[in-house]
């Protein structure tokens, strides 16, 4: 039984006084007669439970703004774009609704229309181990990621980004990744915002030739001869490689959006596009709500201090073939060195000073002792 029941028996029935009923029940007097009042005129319906909600909220957000909210959310999501709470607020602020509803009352109006669905399941962002680089160029992170064009052919994408401001220092697309392909790419990134003082990829083989050799890739010998320092995470580990990962993610996401690029070329005018947007226009949730221009502009850039080295040292044991030749790995191409057919069979050791190759017999006599030609597959005997 309700306590306004309760009241309601015990002044109308027992016709006890109001005062000695608020007394025993612990209620206003005022509340009594309010009540009473409410019976006498509406009977039992003004025993039931009656909303505390206010007639009117002078704070609350119009219509025209929630509505203003709903079409933005729609407009992003249309174009593939970042359409959070936060995305959000930026773009009515530009717009100039000040002042700009907060992001939890952004994120009330999406939920009540509709658009989130709560996830409880998902790890909380606060429990993340973050790292991040101090100044612009002090560490570029790059992977490749692939996509399929008109037809179906698979090409792959090359992004570059910077770690302290997730500035997208290039974006390319080829068929396939070759090293000098990666080369090609990082030079162009580089003469465009300087070069970095570190680089962080994983173990691909147009990036290492660690896990595959003793030889150096294209991009390697590169990162050396600038003084760049080159990691890479450990194999299996795309976490580390964190930033660039979800920047893949971003991209695909719009790119679902546009017409479905028939060429390279084409391909690569939407990559160019959207590079445009995300570095100048979209605001970034880990910058608060910075672009990445401004935040790789807003801070003096890291510069290269690695030790700069004048060649690559290294051994490689190796047995001539039927044909007289042994086979040497040079910046990521096979290169065959003629040895004669004389030696067939018998191991060999192969010194190698950048392009000074010094091959060895079993006994330690010289075999041969030549400068690579790297244009060329087959070095030839005879070549000094």
């Amino acid at each position: 039984m309700s306590l306004a029941r309760v009241v309601i028996t015990a002044v109308v029935l027992e016709k006890r006084p109001k005062s000695e009923v608020a007394r025993d029940y612990g209620v206003s007097r005022r509340w009594i007669q309010r009540l009473c009042q409410r019976y006498a005129e509406e009977g039992e319906a003004a025993l039931e439970p009656r909303s505390r909600r206010p007639r009117r909220s002078p704070t609350r957000t119009s219509v025209l703004v929630e509505d203003e909210i709903v079409r933005l959310r729609k407009q992003l999501c249309a174009k593939g774009l970042d359409a959070g709470a936060a995305t959000i607020q930026v773009h009515l602020e530009r717009a100039g609704w000040f002042p700009a509803p907060s992001l939890a009352t952004i994120w009330r109006i999406l939920t009540k229309r509709g658009f989130v669905t709560p996830q409880p399941h998902k790890r909380p962002r606060s429990s993340f181990v973050r790292f991040e680089a101090d100044l612009p160029n002090e560490r570029w992170q790059a992977d490749i990621t692939h996509w399929v064009i008109a037809g179906g052919r698979e090409v792959e994408i090359f992004n570059q980004l910077d770690d302290h401001s997730r500035l997208c220092v290039g974006s390319d697309a080829r068929w396939v990744f070759s090293s000098p392909d990666v080369v090609e790419s990082f030079t162009r990134a580089a003469a465009d915002h300087g070069l970095p003082k570190g680089y962080l990829t994983d173990n691909g083989a147009v990036f290492t030739g660690a896990y595959r050799s003793m030889s150096l890739v294209a991009f390697e010998r590169t990162c050396l001869e600038r003084g760049v320092v080159l990691r890479h995470s450990r194999p299996y580990h795309p976490q580390t490689c964190g930033k660039v990962e979800r920047f893949h993610q971003t991209l695909k996401k719009w790119l679902a959006r546009q017409p479905r690029a028939r060429s390279i070329p084409q391909l690569q005018r939407q990559l160019d596009e959207f590079r445009e947007y995300y570095n100048d226009i979209r605001p970034h949730r880990s910058l608060k709500r910075r672009t990445p221009r401004t935040a790789y502009e807003a801070r003096p850039k890291a510069t290269p201090s690695g030790s700069l080295t004048a060649g690559h040292f290294r051994a490689r044991h190796d047995v001539v073939d039927t044909s007289g030749t042994v086979t040497l790995r040079y910046a990521s191409r096979l290169h065959h060195i003629g040895l004669g057919r004389r030696f067939s069979g018998q191991p060999v050791l192969v010194l190698v000073h950048d392009l000074h190759v010094r091959v060895l017999g079993k006994d330690g006599e010289l075999i041969r002792d030549f400068t690579l030609d790297p244009t060329r597959d087959y070095q030839r005997v005879g070549m000094v």
